[in-house]
């Protein structure tokens, strides 16, 4: 008999646990700057249209994928997808259900625990007095293992562990009374934070505090459309591609929430509400912080160059140093809030990659709640460290490119694929709508079978022959060399060779060559924990094969 006795405590715990699962650190560090890098304005159209043709539906989708398993006791996708497919391989295409989240969370969690160091630097004003180079120092000595000015050796070890310990307590109590109460609390401070700090963006005044822009240069910066960027596939991939992140689709993490619901509660309309809270945090609070703050103060061109560095470069090496143009208080109010903010957006969604896991070792191996949510923080610990400790060598971002960009396109089209076709349209259909208090436009029906399969496709071929420069036009008239950042270029380290070939600096030579390393070896750990999952799942089900026989005997 299983050991997993959980469930939700409450409908709208339930509906907040989903939001924070999907509310993450890229709405507010992710989402400005990708919409800056692909037509301002103009990323809205294709993101719009991509979250009501790829997002709600497979929010749909995976809700209704969990429900159905968790009818039969399953609440991990290994055997949720067994029970909507004959083909014994579903099971094994589960996998990555688990795996997504293992690998996300082990460099996720120190991307979170970073927000717990700031929070804490930004009371104590270590902020105080630098300049724009002296908080990106800060940032570049803190993740070299250096030093802080807390006196800490190893801080970002120090705080990656605090992190785990926080994620496996807080997994240790259960859905009710350790997920959804980190909900409850966490997604309103959020807001709370986040809708102040968006106050504070929009007005942001030139000649006040050192101010050389009005809030409204920031915005335009961000929001003018540039329509001769809309045709672009690069685009169309990237607004895809931010659906993924932004919505936590094609992980797993949904499946299993869903997975502890009551086969009469309404998941159309649950899965609504917790898509469009997502929304409104990104596009409405994500948009009105980092970007406008960042040029009122710095003009645009010092943004622009910012900007190349991703989010990360905005959030953890500017925005410090600009909330101490406000002053030394308020200055420290406002980074506190900002990284508690971000820290609220880390755990409600760490802490859903934690539950695929612990579902599978309950179910399967009728495992205890606090031994399993236990072994994923050891797990977590021992797959994250190599990203803190060779966060230099590209580590870091191999886990984000294979588990949180490459492998969320993967099983989302498996999915789809199965839930349409496999299971079929109409009792997939039949499932989303029992319960629902809300009339699904009849429409969406030949979405999920159609349009949400093929767009999927097209993101992922997309993304495996990536032009050079993503010229597509390019391509498409003949001259089709595959970028760097192909799928099937990255996979051959061409542009990490490319640099090697050209290096001249022993220095340099020496560096790239480890980087090369590191990377080779970080792909081999990915594909054994993938491996290692596989095992126990082909464990389980022979397990299953021998009760069953017992059963018959019997």
């Amino acid at each position: 008999m299983s050991a997993n006795k959980e469930s939700w405590g409450s409908r709208l715990g339930l509906i907040l646990a989903m939001a924070g699962s999907a509310v993450g650190l890229g709405n507010f560090l992710r989402f400005p700057v990708q919409a800056v890098q692909n037509g301002g304005g103009a990323f809205i159209i294709p993101y719009l249209v991509c979250f009501l043709v790829i997002g709600i539906p497979l929010l749909w989708i995976e809700w209704a994928m969990g429900r159905f398993g968790g009818k039969f006791g399953h609440h991990s996708t290994p055997f949720i997808l067994d029970t909507m497919g004959k083909n014994r391989l579903w099971k094994y295409i589960g996998v990555f259900g688990i795996w997504t989240n293992i690998a996300i969370a082990a460099y996720y969690c120190y991307l979170e625990s970073w927000t717990l160091s700031y929070m804490l630097h930004s009371l104590l004003g270590t902020f105080s007095g630098l300049d724009q180079e002296g908080v990106a120092a800060f940032f570049d000595s803190y993740v070299n293992l250096g030093t802080s000015t807390l006196g800490i050796p190893y801080e970002p070890i120090v705080f990656f562990v605090i992190c785990l310990l926080l994620n496996t307590y807080f997994l240790s109590l259960g859905l009710a009374k350790g997920v959804e109460r980190v909900a409850k609390v966490g997604m309103p401070l959020l807001i709370l934070f986040g809708i102040f700090l968006a106050y504070k963006g929009l007005t942001v005044t030139a000649g006040e505090n050192g101010a050389i822009h009005d809030s409204s240069v920031g915005l335009n910066y961000l929001w003018t459309p540039d329509y001769d960027e809309l045709w672009s596939p690069t685009v169309w991939l990237a607004a895809a591609g931010q659906i993924f992140f932004t919505l936590a689709v094609g992980m797993g993490t949904i499946h299993c929430y869903a997975a502890y619901v009551s086969p009469k509660d309404d998941i159309a309309l649950s899965a609504m509400s917790a898509g469009w809270m997502n929304e409104f945090v990104e596009v409405v609070l994500g948009s009105a912080i980092l970007i406008p703050i960042s040029i009122g103060y710095l003009g645009i061109d010092r943004v622009t160059e910012l900007v190349k560095l991703g989010g990360l470069g905005l959030g953890f090496k500017t925005l410090p140093y600009l909330f101490f143009q406000w002053g030394d208080v308020l200055g420290a109010l406002a980074g506190f809030m900002w990284f508690s903010l971000l820290f609220f957006a880390g755990i409600t969604s760490s802490l859903s990659m934690g539950t695929p896991w612990i579902g599978f070792l309950q179910d399967e191996f009728n495992w205890k709640l606090r031994p399993a949510a236990l072994s994923f923080g050891l797990i977590v610990l021992v797959l994250g460290m190599p990203t803190v400790l060779f966060f230099n060598y590209g580590v870091f971002d191999e886990y984000d490119y294979w588990a949180g960009t490459v492998s969320l396109v993967v099983f989302a089209l498996f999915e789809s694929i199965l839930f349409a076709w496999v299971f079929g349209i109409d009792k997939g259909w039949r499932e989303i709508n029992a319960g629902a208090d809300i009339r699904i436009p009849v429409f969406f029906k030949f979405i999920i079978k159609f349009v949400t399969p093929m767009l999927l496709l097209w993101v992922f071929v997309g993304s495996l022959f990536t032009p050079k420069d993503n010229d597509w036009s390019a391509a498409f008239n003949g001259n089709w060399q595959l970028d760097n950042n192909s799928i099937v270029r990255k996979l051959m380290n061409s542009g990490l060779k490319e640099q090697l070939a050209n290096a001249v600096n022993p220095v340099e030579i020496e560096r790239l060559q480890q980087t090369l390393f590191y990377v080779n070896a970080s792909r081999v750990l990915l594909v054994l924990v993938f491996v290692g999952i596989a095992l126990l799942v082909y464990m389980a089900y022979k397990k299953r094969v021998r009760v069953a026989r017992l059963q018959e005997v019997a």
